[in-house]
């Protein structure tokens, strides 16, 4: 992939906006990456490239979504920023005209920032560590802006690991690995319908869920396992038909599959998608 450097700001802004004002910062990439915020695609916010000195795979635009973060909390547009917890809008952010940002104040806010964080940056880099005795000290920055870039890519590494391991498997073993993410979120899969492989593009799976008011739900699996691009409308369209014909409750489409929207598909003939 090829992904340029740029602000993730404004796209952070909106995503949090669309979110009611605060959320996590998986949600975040989420509506940016679904909702192609200023711009930025499902490939800009997930893809991946290798690292020419490490040799690992790492994701580009995290650079770009923590610094974005930094600058919005420095500008005055986001509530201190702390592991672990939801990002949150400032009353500012939620309702600054975000074609004027950002404004000379704000620009010398955010200059401000980075220099704190320098300084304490060569503070840090200036502890000495005896060779007997080691001697642990934290310098904190009181944002925390210093750790959250490595703690998101911390959080994010096992991911990209388990997405490299599944563009491995076969065709058959990612259609039982389906079934059996189905099977533990509850779902009492038919041990006959969509077992085979078949190719014919039919269901890959077929099981019952029964919720806590004992109404049973029919569900279908249709796997689509695309390297980059997103499962076409075609596809999705004939998993629709399917499920229209087992006069299903609800199917699971494979990731990055692309709904047709002009047939309003979300929610048809009441089956939830």
């Amino acid at each position: 992939m090829t992904y340029e450097r740029r602000s993730a700001e404004e796209a952070i802004v909106l995503a949090l906006r669309e979110m009611g004002g605060s959320g996590s910062r998986k949600e975040i990439r989420r509506l940016i990456a679904d909702n192609g915020y200023d711009g930025f695609t499902q490939e800009d916010v997930y893809g991946t490239i290798i690292s020419s000195r490490s040799g690992k795979d790492y994701c580009p635009f995290m650079f770009d979504f923590n610094f974005g973060l930094k600058n919005l909390y420095a500008a005055g547009m986001l509530k201190a920023l702390a592991r672990g917890k939801d990002v949150e809008l400032t009353q500012q952010g939620i309702n600054f005209d975000l074609s004027t940002y950002r404004t000379k104040e704000q620009d010398e806010a955010v200059a401000k920032y980075w220099e704190i964080h320098a300084k304490s940056k060569k503070k840090k880099d200036e502890i000495k560590v005896s060779s007997n005795d080691v001697i642990s000290e934290q310098v904190e920055d009181e944002t925390g802006s210093d750790e959250l870039a490595d703690q998101d890519e911390a959080d994010d590494a096992w991911k990209t690991e388990l997405l490299n391991a599944i563009k491995k498997f076969s065709p058959a073993k990612f259609e039982r690995f389906s079934r059996l993410l189905v099977t533990e979120m509850g779902v009492k899969m038919d041990k006959s319908i969509g077992v085979s492989m078949s190719g014919d593009h039919g269901l890959d799976g077929f099981g019952y869920f029964q919720s806590d008011d004992f109404r049973t739900s029919r569900v279908a699996i249709q796997c689509k396992r695309y390297d980059t691009a997103n499962v076409g409308e075609a596809r999705s369209e004939t998993s629709l038909v399917q499920c229209i014909c087992k006069k299903l409750s609800m199917g699971f489409l494979s990731p990055r599959a692309t709904l047709p929207r002009k047939l309003g598909l979300w929610q048809y003939k009441g089956i939830g998608l």
